[in-house]
């Protein structure tokens, strides 16, 4: 793996690295973005933060809020499979939107990156909700990704205000126990506002993301939406996507 790009800025050392056409982001030795233009499916956790956009027909996922940048993984795999949306992506630190936009190249039509605090923007935001909203809001604690804001009851409230009537909310959660502590199980009046429910996992991934659907989706709609789309059709059929969906209504 060769390095592309470095800098320390801060006391932060920034490095993308490339490994073939794939530029991965590294911020004081954390992973926290892949992608190559070509395959679009990583492989990685990234897929399960875009997954919840295909639990629906095509077209009805049309305005997206990203929490936490990174590189733009997640905003490149949305914009090569759901064609002319428009992405929010909120994220705290500029040197990652300066990466996501030089080297990821997240941006363009349709994508507007703001350079805040989620936790801010996200309460102080004035304008119509959001046919999904996701959370991958992670920051770093002695070179571990771990959690930037706890998702409790409160934390949840905040985002179910940001979720349209029959939008979805993906939160990425570092490992079970974490999801298990989160808002959607500690208080009934947070189950109450949805519908369908899920946990999905990878098998090479501690990390798993907690899908939350105001209204009745389903896990083989996901299939068969996935399978109609040529390149989850080859990952599944070679394995490169192996995600599991467990549903909890």
């Amino acid at each position: 793996m060769a390095v592309l790009w470095e800098k320390k800025c801060g006391g932060t050392h920034y490095q993308v690295r490339t490994a073939g056409r794939t530029h991965r982001l590294y911020t004081d030795g954390v992973f926290h973005s892949a992608f190559n233009p070509r395959q679009p499916v990583t492989g990685d956790i990234w897929d399960l933060l875009a997954l919840p956009a295909f639990l629906f027909s095509p077209g009805q996922v049309r305005r997206v809020l990203l929490l936490g940048v990174g590189g733009g993984a997640v905003i490149r795999q949305l914009q090569h499979f759901c064609g002319a949306i428009e992405v929010v992506g909120v994220e705290r630190d500029p040197m990652h939107l300066y990466i996501a936009e030089r080297f990821f190249k997240a941006a363009g039509a349709g994508v507007l990156l703001q350079q805040d605090d989620a936790r801010t923007w996200i309460k102080d935001y004035s304008g119509p909700p959001f046919d999904l909203v996701i959370d991958d809001l992670f920051g770093a604690d002695k070179g571990e990704p771990v959690r930037a804001v706890e998702a409790d009851a409160a934390w949840f409230r905040v985002l179910l205000r940001r979720v349209s009537a029959g939008g979805t909310l993906a939160i990425n959660f570092g490992d079970g126990a974490e999801f298990e502590r989160c808002g959607y199980f500690s208080d009934a009046r947070i189950r109450n506002c949805f519908r369908s429910a899920f946990k999905t996992t990878l098998p090479k991934n501690e990390n798993l993301v907690g899908v939350f659907a105001r209204k009745v989706v389903s896990a083989s709609r996901l299939r068969r939406n996935l399978l109609a789309t040529p390149e989850f059709a080859t990952a599944l059929r070679n394995k490169k996507l192996c995600y599991r969906i467990r549903a909890l209504i």
